[in-house]
């Protein structure tokens, strides 16, 4: 089995691969603050959970979007895996062009989501990540990473509402009853959710605009199957394409 880490500013979802088929996810929480140990101890929960044996993994690839939780993340799994992870950065082989100013200042998750959308579904695709940031990637004809928009994401607009004004309170992110809403928290809820999928509306159409032809449109994150049913426009949901892609740029690079 090959272990997939996808670390992000909220969340570490983990992915277990056996061949091309993800046989399990878990995640766990972000932070600074944890040790080694710490993400140890919760790698070691998700195995249990999902009855995965630390003697199951043949090798770790990562993602990482929080470069100083690198170090961290790569003792915990040495420490339970005794392996040493592959991280995803300049150098490794991806199988796809990266066509922007700086190419090693791409993403990790941005990277995988390309080699996942362009292997897994062909090209040429927009892929959007809604995590706590929104990534709007385009991959052109040829497969290659062309660019990307980055919007503040779902999480973070009703984090800035509840935050920043007097009486708007904190409220979980549920669909609301419709766009005119009646209370507080449903007023919100429409505003950043229906608000949000009409931004991706929007941004779906300048991007075609601009790129010339129409693309196939895949939508991932762990937001992704809250934010998309409120689009207009035919969007793909694939929650686990990051995962997809590191599984296929592991297979790239070590087998």
């Amino acid at each position: 089995m090959i272990l997939t880490v996808d670390i992000g500013n909220t969340v570490i979802t983990l992915g277990g691969f056996e061949s091309d088929k993800l046989v399990f996810v878990s995640r766990i929480s972000s932070s600074l603050e944890r040790t080694d140990d710490e993400y140890a101890v919760s790698i070691l929960d998700a195995f249990r959970l999902h009855k995965v044996s630390s003697s199951d993994i043949a090798g770790v690839i990562v993602a990482s979007v929080v470069p100083p939780l690198n170090s961290v993340i790569e003792k915990a799994i040495r420490f339970v895996l005794n392996e040493t992870p592959l991280f995803v950065g300049p150098g490794i082989k991806t199988g796809i062009g990266i066509r922007c100013d700086i190419p090693s200042s791409v993403g990790a998750d941005l990277i995988a989501a390309s080699v996942g959308a362009h292997y897994v579904y062909g090209s040429p695709s927009l892929i959007i990540d809604i995590g706590t940031a929104t990534k709007m990637t385009v991959v052109n004809n040829k497969g290659e990473f062309i660019g990307t928009s980055i919007i503040p994401g779902v999480l973070m607009g009703l984090d800035a509402l509840s935050g920043g004004t007097a009486q708007l309170p904190k409220v979980s992110l549920e669909v609301p009853t419709g766009v005119i809403c009646k209370n507080t928290a449903d007023c919100m809820r429409s505003g950043v959710m229906y608000g949000n999928a009409s931004l991706i509306d929007g941004m779906i159409e300048r991007i075609i605009s601009e790129f010339g032809e129409q693309l196939d449109i895949i939508a991932t994150g762990e937001l992704a199957s809250l934010i998309i049913p409120l689009c207009s426009h035919n969007i793909f949901i694939d929650e686990h394409l990051v995962l997809k892609g590191l599984n296929l740029l592991y297979k790239k690079n070590k087998m």
